[in-house]
């Protein structure tokens, strides 16, 4: 793990941006696996305004969502698929036909997850994979206890998910149950991984996931078993690591080839 800590969520998402500047510049083919949620809408702004001002070009990429809500359909409010396009697909050149989200409405559920899968692996794999982390440690919608060998599949929103994913709805009553998401295991297969957290209320999280063992009680923590995850943080979601000043030195004294990989 390599652990970039910055001032704030904008300072974090700025080197999160600049990895996959580099990449796509160097493989104008790159897959991408992306998150939603708030976490990762500073990151998208800062890619769009390199499309927008710097000419950064994803004609040629691919994408990837980790993550929908059973039963919303696209046009839905609060459907990943709409975040999507409102955050980040209307702002750069991806091409429609070369992106890729779950199926919230798929009438065979263990049949989308599979073609899913077969989707991915068909693209080469992922080359980055985004994240954010949960309160409680899950990456995706891999709750506590899930698998860390799992794959695309349907699972079980915990109540503490729902509160937490509320405020995109009109009510906690109308957060779904059920989410498809991407496994660990696919998580794990991507070249590399990018995890941004920000705020206090994740700092827990973090710790453990950085500091503590691996367990699938904090999903988040098998990224220690990664070669190449990187977790871009804020002062606040830091806090509670033990190792922090270490943390700062190493990444202050990378050489300058070093950075962008």
């Amino acid at each position: 793990m390599e652990i970039i800590i910055t001032p704030d969520p904008a300072a974090a998402s700025r080197e999160a941006a600049r990895f996959l500047a580099a990449l796509i510049r160097k493989k104008p083919g790159a897959v991408l696996g992306l998150a939603t949620g708030g976490t990762p809408v500073p990151l998208y702004r800062e890619l769009a305004r390199m499309h927008r001002e710097e000419g950064l070009d994803f004609s040629g990429c691919t994408s990837f969502n980790l993550d929908e809500y059973v039963g919303l359909g696209a046009d839905h409010p609060a459907s990943y698929r709409r975040f999507m396009q409102e955050n980040l697909f209307s702002l750069i050149n991806l091409q429609a036909d070369r992106i890729h989200i779950p199926d919230g409405l798929a009438p065979d559920i263990p049949a989308h997850c599979a073609a899913y899968e077969k989707s991915i692996t068909d693209s080469g794999g992922i080359d980055a994979q985004v994240l954010g982390i949960g309160s409680d440690g899950h990456v995706g919608f891999n709750e506590p206890t899930s698998s860390l060998a799992s794959r695309t599949r349907i699972k079980t929103l915990t109540r503490r998910t729902r509160s937490d994913n509320a405020h995109f709805f009109e009510s906690e009553s109308d957060v779904p149950h059920h989410v498809i998401t991407m496994g660990i295991g696919t998580i794990m297969e991507a070249r590399a991984v990018l995890l941004l957290a920000f705020g206090e209320n994740k700092a827990e999280a973090v710790a453990g996931a950085v500091e503590g063992p691996i367990t699938a009680s904090n999903p988040a923590s098998i990224l220690q078993m990664h070669p190449q995850a990187k977790l871009y943080l804020d002062e606040q979601s830091a806090s509670k690591l033990a190792r922090r000043d270490y943390y700062r030195w190493v990444f202050d004294h990378k050489p300058g080839w070093q950075r962008d990989r």
